[in-house]
């Protein structure tokens, strides 16, 4: 296992091994009512040195002749305009809460079509929606692009980071607001962002302990508590809440792989039963090469490539690991670790073990 691994293992043993210690409560909920809000919406950038759309992508001349026939151009019917300085593009953007109208909002503009470079456009008047359909905000302005792309007459090519996709810096007007009803009702609700009976339980009583009896729960998701009417008074109570310091309730121990990086992440807490693994590994390489083969003097043949194929299977050492009942993720760790294992080799063994009932854990794969 490469060394870094085995630094990052140990490192989550170690603070694993510390006293699980308080969090303010503004890290461990969401408050009912205040949340962001995510807009979308379709637009052309122009104003591009010839790196925009290709003819190819209709929906950018279909997008090109509205917009003139919105400025009082008219076209034929028959009218397809090709130009390579505009590419169609969407906008994202989050609307935060309680914003209100005129207030900017930063947007991302990023390609739609098979345009090689939005450096230097500019993003026209775009209209961006929620999922309601309705518009809360209208973006426009100059797209500021960290990558870039070039390519020489002969195909030769380089690309650094991704000059498709840029940012507008408060690049949209707020136009419409979003109601909220943080301050109707009696009482603020708030939501864990990760369910847990006990954290839900230290919470209420945390809060009970600091203000009376004015919280409550029904499940391992939502508090509510009663909270003053007036809207000043709300807001200064909240922020009193956030700041209370909660004890995190005990999560269930996981192992956790990322199959597309190779990362593997155990935490503190996984056990093993009495197992047995053994593990070993087969290559199969396959390598092909050309053989010329040349004909005799005088016989009027002619020369030719012979294609030639080599197989070869490669058995690597089976290795036989065995733990007590109870160990833990040291031993597991530098058990695995003498043997030189890759992180696919620990992925294997654990799913293995898993599959065996052999794990105290939940294997997680992303």
């Amino acid at each position: 296992m490469p060394k870094f691994l085995s630094v990052l293992f140990a490192l989550l043993l170690c603070g694993s091994l510390l006293p699980a210690q308080a969090q303010p409560l503004r890290n461990l909920v969401h408050v009912e009512g205040i949340r962001d809000n995510q807009l979308i919406g379709y637009g052309i950038v122009v104003g591009l040195d010839g790196s925009g759309d290709n003819s190819q992508v209709k929906f950018t001349g279909q997008a090109v002749a509205n917009l003139l026939k919105q400025l009082g151009l008219q076209q034929g019917e028959q009218a397809d305009p090709k130009v390579k300085n505009v590419a169609a593009v969407t906008v994202s953007a989050v609307l935060p809460p309680g914003y209100r109208r005129g207030q900017t909002i930063d947007v991302t503009v990023s390609s739609l079509g098979d345009a090689k470079s939005l450096r230097g456009g500019t993003l026209l008047l775009t209209q961006l929606r929620a999922a309601d359909g309705e518009i809360y905000a209208l973006a426009q302005g100059n797209v500021v692009i960290a990558g870039l792309s070039a390519q020489g007459k002969s195909g030769s090519s380089i690309t650094v980071n991704t000059p498709t996709s840029g940012r507008i810096p408060n690049g949209a007007s707020v136009e419409r607001e979003i109601a909220s009803d943080f301050d109707s009702g009696p009482s603020v609700h708030l939501s864990l962002k990760k369910p847990n009976f006990e954290t839900a339980t230290n919470v209420v009583n945390a809060i009970n302990q600091r203000y009376g009896r004015i919280a409550s729960t029904r499940n391992a998701t939502a508090i509510e508590v009663q909270a003053p009417t007036d809207p000043t008074a709300r807001v200064a109570f909240v922020a009193r809440l956030q700041a209370l310091n909660v004890n995190v309730g005990g999560e269930l121990p996981r192992v956790v792989f990322n199959s597309r990086t190779g990362t593997v992440v155990v935490s503190q807490g996984v056990t093993v039963r009495p197992a047995a693994v053994s593990h070993g590994s087969l290559k199969v390489v396959i390598s092909e090469r050309q053989q010329v083969s040349q004909p005799g003097a005088f016989s009027n043949g002619t020369t030719v490539a012979v294609p030639e194929s080599q197989l070869r299977v490669e058995q690597g050492e089976g290795r036989m690991f065995q733990w007590p009942a109870g160990a833990r993720l040291q031993s597991i760790i530098d058990t695995v670790n003498s043997t030189g294992a890759t992180p696919d080799d620990i992925m294997a063994i654990l799913q293995a073990l898993d599959q065996a009932g052999a794990i105290d854990g939940e294997l997680v794969v992303i």
